[in-house]
């Protein structure tokens, strides 16, 4: 298979999350009188976080909570991307971003983020000119597992055929992304919200320690992805 483009999720798939953003939800949520602990967030890591804050609601869940809610904690992870230390790529991110460009694929980020909080972390990282694309759930009719991001960035490249697209991601819903857009392969990478046991459930095509392992299975050049560029 050739593929074209390689999507990649972001907080725990390409970038390090200490648990920022478990840390951002339960601010949030306890800042609005619904007190909530770190691990009732892991299940909802890459979803839409405005979904996420509703779930975690539950029957107390309402637009205008949720939007007061989501305005904090896009706040919070403003100020942790902009200023706090531990931001940084996860290891093989680059070189395999710089190494998958150099053999014709495509490199894009997707993310459960709004669009603000990603362009956040590309800054942060200077990233402009290590990737293709980015594209936010809030740039769109739904987020994951939706496959509505994938769609727009298939179009934005000319791609007709969804196996030609990989999707990388850290969570159950990057799985569902990917198998509801039908793409040619759906990769979890244990580095971030889910362990391999977590994520076998799910059923992904592969499931990766790192980065580093995903060249081999996208038919890449056999160059060391350590030494790209």
């Amino acid at each position: 298979m050739t593929y074209r483009l390689a999507l990649f999720d972001i907080a725990g798939t390409t970038v390090s999350d200490p648990g920022f953003v478990a840390q951002a939800f339960v601010g949030a949520m306890t800042a609005a009188g619904h007190p909530i602990d770190h691990e009732a967030c892991r299940p909802l890591m890459g979803y839409p976080k405005p979904l996420a804050i509703a779930r975690l609601l539950g029957a107390q869940a309402d637009d205008a909570t949720v939007a007061a809610i989501h305005a904090d904690f896009v706040q919070r992870m403003l100020v942790c991307y902009r200023e706090w230390p531990g931001i940084e790529p996860l290891a093989g991110a680059e070189s395999v971003f710089a190494l998958l460009r150099a053999n014709g694929i495509k490199v894009a980020l997707n993310t459960g983020f709004s669009r603000d909080i990603a362009d956040a972390i590309v800054e942060r990282l200077g990233w402009a000119q290590r990737i293709d694309a980015l594209i936010a759930s809030d740039e769109v009719a739904q987020g994951r597992p939706a496959p509505h991001m994938i769609h727009a960035l298939m179009q934005r490249f000319g791609i007709d055929d969804p196996s030609e697209v990989v999707k990388i991601g850290d969570t159950e819903v990057d799985i569902g992304e990917g198998r509801s857009a039908a793409v040619g392969l759906v990769v979890s990478v244990t580095t971030g919200a889910f362990t391999r046991a977590e994520l076998e459930p799910y059923s992904p095509d592969r499931i990766i320690d790192g980065l580093f392992e995903l060249p081999a299975l996208l038919g890449v050049d056999a160059v060391d992805a350590r030494s790209a560029a």
